[in-house]
């Protein structure tokens, strides 16, 4: 190591990683290498290419601090212009010398002999760095489910975030197993070219309205002139998830203030469904905000369509002509998976090996931990960002990675400064941990009567976090050595 100029790695060049690379550099720090396994920049957002594809926090939260965008065409920005976005930021900081693309990082192991990370490539290469970042998300990893009868089906059967544009959908009959986030923007979109479209009912979700717009020129003039105006709306913005949303996830009391009105919002986007007993199957039995509540002001108009079916029964087999239920076949010729990520893996399928042996899945058994989401015990130099509870319920997950990286730049900054290691202390994380679950317990999350992505099979919360983002943002601020062991 290069003294004041550690060598570290970042895997994955999304939010995260190209955020993260943006405040290496603005604070000294070049030797950085950023990998991907892709052909370019921008994770999900270059992942995702599904129809409708969009945000559902509003553009100026949903951005870094520090690159304000004065122009979004819209409030909720859709997927083509927030990968500009991302493409722009790595192009103005100067990233793509950093960029190691079509690089995909299989094993990662720390040698506790120097003291540094070695990084094994699927292409066969070997890389070391004095510190590693595993930016990698918790929604990189399409959930394909495991389907009797599948590989049998004689149509085309494809992931939401695999989206095959080269089959016309014209006059097809499509099945959609899910119907969550992604299938609800991307079903109104296709339903009016298919012959029928068939919606696979997993759980229902409440839905509100989606209070989008596109922005008007003079906004756009007005951004770029008076940059408080934007800064203006994005405080807004935060303060309206912080201030009425937050509470109605995580406090008890919060939650039974703010449920009602919610609901009422809910149901009166679900009055655009004319089907009396549809409307009866689409309102869910638990508590606002359990799951993710979801946004759209098409999807429910979308099911009034005399081509389009919901289906609650559970999917028993897939035949090669369609999709078998309890109450019986529906023929389909495509199917489309809109049934989310394996949120819960975080760096798989990387193979991550700390200081002693152990596997990270392993230190994991028993549910994915990680103190801030960040620093692991006995994994040296190892950082993660959208780890294990840094999730939320509401929000802009942008902020929340940019404490993780305030964080990160401070770690980097003691390995500067004569510092051969840092390994979180195991009752740092012990305290923490018991900490943030006893909070989650009486979140809705838990409390709500719903199976989220949120919980692992044994009903721990792993993936959120249990306050607010300027709790985090305050956690995050300063880097305490002492919650570390250090080497020097």
């Amino acid at each position: 190591m290069a003294r004041g100029n550690p060598s570290i790695a970042i895997a994955g060049a999304g939010f995260s990683g190209i955020g993260l690379a943006v405040r290496l550099k603005q604070a000294g720090f070049t030797d950085l290498t950023v990998y991907d396994k892709a052909g370019g920049p921008g994770g999900v957002w270059r992942d995702n290419t599904y129809p409708g594809a969009a945000c559902d926090a509003p553009s100026h939260l949903y951005s870094y601090s520090f690159e304000p965008k004065p122009d979004w065409t819209r409030r909720f920005a859709e997927q083509p212009e927030i990968l500009d976005y991302l493409r722009h930021c790595a192009t103005k900081y100067g990233l793509h010398r950093h960029l190691r693309l079509n690089t995909e990082i299989t094993d990662a192991e720390f040698d506790a002999a120097s003291g540094r990370w070695r990084l094994h490539t699927a292409g066969g290469g070997i890389h070391e760095h004095d510190l590693f970042v595993a930016a990698c998300g918790q929604l990189s990893n399409p959930s394909v489910p495991r389907l009797p009868g599948l590989d049998t089906f004689a149509g085309e059967a494809f992931h939401s975030a695999r989206w095959n544009h080269d089959l016309d959908l014209s006059g097809r009959h499509v099945a959609v197993v899910g119907n969550g986030a992604s299938a609800i923007q991307f079903v109104p979109l296709i339903a009016p070219a298919a012959a029928s479209l068939t919606v696979f009912q997993i759980e229902v979700h409440w839905i509100s309205r989606k209070p989008d717009r596109e922005y008007p020129r003079w906004r756009h003039a007005l951004n770029r002139r008076v940059p408080a105006a934007q800064k203006l709306s994005r405080l807004g913005i935060f303060l309206w998830f912080e201030v009425l949303l937050n509470p109605a996830l995580i406090s008890p009391r919060g939650r039974r203030t703010l449920s009602a009105p919610i609901r009422v919002l809910c149901r009166y986007a679900l009055r655009s469904v004319r089907d009396r007993d549809l409307r009866r199957r689409l309102t869910p039995r638990y508590e606002p905000g359990c799951k993710r509540i979801l946004t759209s002001s098409e999807y429910y108009e979308t099911l009034n369509r005399d081509n389009v079916h919901v289906v609650e029964d559970p999917i028993t087999e897939v035949t090669p002509h369609g999709v078998r239920t309890a109450s019986g076949d529906h023929d389909a010729d495509t199917i489309i998976f809109a049934t989310g990520f394996r949120s819960q893996d975080f760096v798989a399928p990387m193979r991550v090996t700390g200081a002693h042996g152990t596997e990270l899945s392993a230190a994991w058994k028993d549910g994915a931990r990680a103190y801030l989401g960040l620093a692991v015990p006995g994994f040296p130099n190892f950082f993660l960002m959208y780890g294990p509870n840094t999730n939320v319920g509401s929000g802009s997950i942008v902020h929340m990675l940019e404490s993780q990286a305030a964080y990160i730049v401070q770690a980097v900054r003691l390995l500067g400064t004569g510092v051969t290691t840092l390994d979180v202390r195991a009752d740092v994380l012990d305290a923490f941990d018991a900490t943030a679950q006893r909070r989650l317990g009486t979140s809705v999350w838990n409390q709500g009567g719903c199976d989220s992505w949120y919980l692992d099979a044994d009903h721990r919360n792993t993936n959120n976090w249990p306050g607010s983002m300027t709790a985090y943002r305050r956690r995050t601020r300063h880097l305490n050595p002492s919650d570390y062991h250090l080497t020097h």
